[in-house]
């Protein structure tokens, strides 16, 4: 019997391919370092956090029957994830990820989720055809939603009776993807989390710390956001009140991640009972043990 999920991840969930060095980069560097190939996607991060923080996600999301894919949803099911709702597809490849860190931080990355866009609303086929829900009886619950769904997609769910009864919790996956939010900027159930370039973009303005980005955002029209700021700030809105707190210093030794890992983590904070403000200083220490390079607990 299948599992019932207590969140439903939706979104990318590929292969990272990361190349990490100890030492400075910049265009053109050759330097020596380690090359790791790890489960990753904006969907498949969240969900992996929030299985070390007790809770069990379904992913929906499309991964190809290629040997690549077949390694993935393997590894997924592993670690505790519901799979069974999984869109597999024989025409197109398991999506991938690769990036260059140095220790001066994120040096270029390429996101290549051109399946999961192009299989659209197939993603979604089991919250309608009563598998976690149908559009008289969607399925209430937190949702995890990546800005790598195409826009047209993001839009569909904002305006779709099948996520009438859910708490979307919502990432852009990156700065060129932030304006895709702009579809649920209004939904009622919205929450944002972005950072602060991301905020400037949706904002089409620059802010100095979080809680302006914060601030804009909320008069943009969104129910609640939490911005951050890397090692500077993090602030969560709602309705005009802001709350803003510092996250521990850290040795940072990676970053790809971590935005995944402070949403995941303060989602699940809320789901246990925390207030506001000790949901919002878990989500940071996680975040920040996550790129010190241990395990986010």
């Amino acid at each position: 019997m299948t599992k019932t999920p207590d969140i439903l991840c939706i979104g990318s969930v590929l292969w990272d391919v990361i190349g990490r060095a100890a030492s400075h980069m910049r265009v053109g560097s050759d330097v020596p370092g380690r090359i790791t190939r790890l489960p990753g996607g904006v969907a498949m991060n969240i969900a992996m956090t929030l299985r070390r923080f007790g809770m069990t996600p379904a992913l929906l999301t499309t991964i190809g029957r290629d040997p690549e894919g077949e390694e993935l949803v393997a590894e997924a099911q592993r670690m505790g994830m519901i799979c069974d709702h999984i869109y597999r597809s024989d025409d197109l490849p398991t999506d991938v990820y690769m990036a260059i860190e140095g220790a001066n931080g994120l040096i270029a990355a390429i996101a290549d989720a051109h399946s999961l866009e192009a299989a659209g609303d197939k993603v979604l086929r089991a919250m309608a055809d009563g598998s976690l829900g149908t559009a008289d009886a969607p399925f209430k619950g937190p949702v995890a939603l990546d800005g790598n769904l195409t826009e047209e997609l993001l839009q569909t769910i904002a305006n779709s009776p099948l996520f009438a009864n859910a708490d979307l919790r919502v990432a852009p996956a990156s700065p060129g993807k932030a304006e895709r939010l702009l579809a649920l900027i209004d939904h009622p159930s919205a929450t944002l989390y972005v950072n602060l370039e991301e905020a400037g973009l949706i904002c089409q303005s620059t802010f100095d710390d979080s809680a302006s980005g914060a601030a804009a955002l909320l008069k943009r029209g969104a129910h609640r956001v939490l911005v951050t700021d890397g090692g500077q700030s993090a602030s969560e809105g709602v309705s005009g009140d802001i709350i803003t707190q510092t996250p521990p210093a850290v040795m940072v030794t990676r970053v790809t991640g971590a935005g995944d890992t402070f949403m995941a983590a303060h989602i699940a904070s809320e789901a246990q009972g925390m207030d506001r403000s000790a949901a919002l200083k878990r989500a940071l220490d996680a975040a920040a043990t996550y790129v010190s390079g241990e395990t986010p607990l």
